[in-house]
C-alpha cells in the first residue's frame, strides 16, 4: 500500500511541485486547497485525491481521510497554525512545515524585517547555516510570527516536525511572483534595464521543484529538524534579469547603478539586497542525501511561461495583485526610468 501524503495548500507554488514529486514517487497524495488556484490539469488521472476546504476544517478532513503518513503544510503562519497542526498527533504520523530563511538574524542583531537600507542591513560572514540565530520568535512581524511557528512546533516534541528555510521561492501557482519585475521589461522590449547595486545583489533563490525534492526526502525519513532550502549557484539580479527576459525572447542591455536605487525606486528589483543573503545547504545534503534537481535558470523558464499565460488574460495588477500592493509602481516605472537612463552614458 503507498504511503499516504497531505498538502495543505496543494495548488500554490510550492504545494503543486510537493505533489507532482510524490506522486513521480509512488506516494498516494490529498491536495488541499481553497480554490483560487486551480489545480494542474492530468492530476486526477493520476489518482490524486482533491479537497477544497479551510484549514479552520483541516481535523475533520485529516480523520475523513483516515490519516496520513505525513502532512505537508505550505501556508502555516504562526503559532495558531503549529498548534493546529500538533493537535494532529495520532491521526499523521509526521509534520513537514514551510517556514523562510527571514527568521536569520546577523551577530549583531539585524534583520530582514527591520532593515531599512545598507547600513542596517544583516550583514552574515558566508552562506548561513541552520544554527545562526534568529529573531525573537512573536507577533510583530512576518519573520517573528514564523520564528514562532518553529519553535511551537519543534518544542512541543509530540510530533516528528520538519522545518523548511527557503529563500525567494518561485514557481507556476505563485501568488506573489518576482519574476513579474524583469518579464514585464521582457514583454515591453525595455532596451536598457537599469539594476541596483550594480545587478551584483543576490539574494537565494529557491526553485519550487528543489523545495518539492527536499519535501520529499524529509516525507521518507521523518524526524525533528529544521533545513535551509536554497538553489544550488544562487544567481544574482543581473543573472535572473537576464534568465527572465531570455525565457521571452529579449535580450535587454544591463546598466548596473551604483549602489542603491534613488528615492524613486528605479532599478530596485526584488532580490536587491546590498549584501548577500545566501543560505548553506550542507545540513540537507548530510541529513537527508538531498541533491537538487534543477538549476535556476531551467526552473525560472517554467515559471516564466506560467506567468505569461497569466498575464496574457489580464493586467498583471489584476493577475497578481499580492505584488502590486507589495511594490506598486515600481514594478513597471517605466518612464521613471527613462528619466534616470537619459542622464546616463
Amino acid at each position: 500500500m503507498s504511503p499516504h501524503a497531505i498538502v495543505v495548500g496543494g495548488t500554490g507554488q510550492i504545494g503543486r511541485a510537493a505533489v507532482e514529486s510524490l506522486l513521480d514517487h509512488g506516494w498516494a497524495v490529498t491536495a488541499v486547497h481553497r480554490g483560487s488556484t486551480p489545480q494542474p490539469t492530468g492530476w486526477a488521472a493520476r489518482g490524486l485525491v482533491e479537497r477544497r476546504a479551510d484549514r479552520a476544517d483541516l481535523a475533520s478532513l485529516v480523520r475523513e481521510a483516515g490519516g496520513a503518513d505525513v502532512l505537508i503544510d505550505t501556508i502555516a503562519y504562526d503559532d495558531a497554525d503549529a498548534r493546529q497542526l500538533l493537535d494532529l498527533a495520532g491521526d499523521v504520523g509526521s509534520l513537514i512545515v514551510v517556514s523562510s530563511a527571514s527568521v536569520y538574524a546577523d551577530d549583531d542583531g539585524r534583520t530582514l524585517d527591520a532593515a531599512t537600507g545598507p547600513d542596517d542591513f544583516p550583514r552574515f560572514a558566508g552562506p548561513v547555516p541552520e544554527t545562526q540565530a534568529t529573531l525573537p520568535p512573536g507577533p510583530a512581524t512576518y519573520s517573528t510570527k514564523k520564528a514562532l511557528l518553529e519553535t511551537t512546533l519543534l518544542d512541543d516534541g509530540r510530533l516528528p516536525v520538519t522545518v523548511l528555510r527557503p529563500g525567494a521561492i518561485h514557481g507556476p501557482g505563485s501568488s506573489s511572483p518576482r519574476e513579474v519585475w524583469p518579464l514585464l521589461r521582457a514583454l515591453a522590449r525595455r532596451p536598457r534595464v537599469p539594476l541596483a547595486y550594480g545587478g551584483e545583489s543576490r539574494f537565494h533563490t529557491t526553485s519550487a521543484p528543489n523545495l518539492a525534492e527536499l519535501i520529499r526526502l524529509a516525507a521518507e525519513r521523518p524526524g525533528s529538524r529544521i533545513l535551509n532550502a536554497g538553489d544550488p549557484e544562487p544567481p544574482t539580479v543581473a543573472e535572473i534579469v537576464r534568465a527572465v527576459s531570455a525565457s521571452a525572447g529579449h535580450e535587454p542591455d544591463l546598466v548596473p547603478l551604483d549602489g542603491p536605487a534613488p528615492a524613486n525606486g528605479v532599478g530596485r528589483t526584488p532580490w536587491s539586497v546590498p549584501r548577500p543573503f545566501v543560505v548553506d545547504m550542507t545540513a540537507a545534503t548530510t541529513e537527508l542525501g538531498y541533491a537538487p534537481v534543477v538549476a535556476y535558470t531551467d526552473a525560472v523558464a517554467h515559471t516564466s511561461a506560467w506567468l505569461r499565460e497569466r498575464l496574457a488574460e489580464r493586467p498583471w495588477r489584476e493577475a497578481f495583485p499580492l505584488p502590486a500592493r507589495y511594490y506598486g509602481d515600481r514594478m513597471d516605472d517605466f518612464a521613471a526610468e527613462d528619466e534616470l537612463l537619459a542622464t546616463l552614458p
